[in-house]
């Protein structure tokens, strides 16, 4: 999915929260070398920081809770056309709670990106630092992938390891592992839009 020749790469961010990794992107994108741009932040409730941010930065936003829709897949194609009305070439999961159907990863197949808090396969869904901790592993990290039906399964597209400490909580793990997830998320996002990518089976290659 190449983008083309100096034009940047349109994201739209999809947030649920306090929008950290959105931030990061918007900071990224200030260097015009940096290859994209956030045309639009969506969520799926009010009153978040992460639409203030955008606000703040003069993009649009819009909002589409599950409650406001008399299905989970009325909700899916409402969302769904509000990204697709924004054109994106990347759509960005920053924190994003909600597990997006069918309708919208048949319009974006590809283009839907999102990060975990561990080294996928394993420790998938919500307590992936917790459940490493436990665990008893000596390295963790995080992961960003490519969307798909499943839960954190899609085909990876960058892994950044973070060192278990012996005095480590699931708290202070996590911390860390968010500032390797920002950075690896900037960085990989940077290079899909200058430089493209394709997905063939289980792999993902950047240029």
């Amino acid at each position: 999915m190449p983008t083309p020749a100096n034009n940047p790469a349109r994201l739209v961010v999809l947030v649920s929260g306090s929008g950290t990794n959105l931030q990061a992107l918007l900071d990224a994108c200030e260097d015009p070398a940096y290859g994209a741009r956030v045309v639009a932040v969506g969520a799926d409730r009010y009153d978040v920081e992460g639409l203030a941010r955008a606000e703040r930065a003069g993009i649009p936003t819009f909002v589409k809770q599950v409650s406001q829709h008399d299905s989970r897949e009325a909700w899916d194609l409402a969302l769904t056309r509000a990204v697709a009305g924004f054109e994106p070439d990347l759509v960005v999961l920053a924190g994003f709670m909600k597990l997006v159907g069918p309708d919208f990863l048949t319009r974006f197949e590809h283009q839907v990106i999102n990060t975990h808090p561990a080294l996928s396969p394993s420790f998938p869904g919500m307590h992936g630092p917790a459940d490493a901790l436990d665990y008893g592993v000596k390295v963790t990290g995080c992961t960003l992938f490519v969307v798909d039906p499943g839960v954190d399964t899609g085909q990876i597209i960058a892994q950044r390891v973070v060192e278990v400490l012996d005095d480590d909580t699931g708290e202070t793990l996590h911390e860390r592992i968010k500032v390797a997830e920002r950075q690896m998320l900037v960085e990989s996002v940077g290079r899909m839009s200058r430089e493209g990518w394709s997905v063939e089976g289980r792999r993902v290659r950047i240029g």
